[in-house]
């Protein structure tokens, strides 16, 4: 089999297909020397250590830094540098996002300790490292205030085909101030949001998948759980927008 290939379609109850040999060059190889994808390769080599919080086939839980109880990363198995990798917004790859929260909420494999959940990975422009990593971190109480605000404004797109439309471009306050970010409302993570994202923004509108940023908070009310996600995106195209989901992330 050649290197970075993968079965396609994977065994029954095997992992996840990763992204062809063909795709290096934009996917990354298996043997880059980043250092996020050494940590995966060490959690996958048959002798995980302390850091590797939840091991899978097609994923693996780590400490974020600084390290606490709501700091974590979710990691392919894939060698995959990021959101710019073609392959992540086809059907045949994981749900990396929907991992994330099944492992970050409360009760997961790996629980955020935090009133508020926040996912989110970064643009290639603003990421330090070089394999894919979603964030499971916390969000500021002001930001989920915000954003029900907006839900009740009807400032969020409720279908994924309207998500880059003018209207749905808010303001949420962040670390570094207000940053502008296009919004959408889903009942779920079942769709692969990079494919969304792709499909609903980035290709009609001639935009860059590299440039783009990711943050899913999770809707949540005095008994927990809301049953909705907000899902924002940004990117340099928008005024006041932001190729990075680390203003609305809390990690300390």
């Amino acid at each position: 089999m050649a290197a970075g290939s993968c079965p396609t379609p994977p065994p029954p109850g095997g992992a996840n297909p990763c992204p062809p040999a063909a795709l290096q060059s934009l996917c990354g190889s298996p043997t880059d020397n980043d250092p996020l994808w050494r940590d995966v390769q060490s959690c996958t080599g048959g002798s995980p250590g302390p850091n590797c919080l939840n091991v899978t086939q097609n994923y693996v839980v780590l400490h974020g830094r600084p390290e606490n109880q709501h700091n974590y990363l979710l990691l392919p198995t894939c060698r995959i540098k990021g959101i710019e990798c073609p392959f992540i917004s086809t059907s045949a790859a994981a749900n990396y996002w929907n991992d994330a929260w099944q492992n970050a909420r409360n009760g997961g494999s790996v629980p955020v300790r935090y009133p508020n959940i926040g996912l989110g990975i970064n643009s290639q422009i603003a990421r330090r490292y070089d394999q894919l990593h979603i964030h499971m971190a916390g969000v500021r109480a002001s930001t989920q205030r915000r954003l029900q605000e907006l839900d009740s404004m009807s400032r969020i797109a409720t279908q994924p085909a309207q998500w880059a439309a003018s209207q749905y471009q808010v303001a949420v306050t962040g670390s570094g101030g207000d940053r502008t970010y296009r919004a959408l409302r889903l009942p779920n993570l079942s769709q692969n949001l990079f494919t969304l994202l792709s499909n609903n923004v980035v290709v009609p509108n001639g935009l860059d998948m590299g440039n783009q940023t990711l943050v899913v908070v999770p809707k949540m009310n005095a008994a927990g759980f809301a049953g909705a996600f907000y899902v924002l995106n940004s990117d340099p195209s928008v005024h006041d927008g932001t190729s990075t989901c680390d203003h609305l992330l809390v990690y300390r």
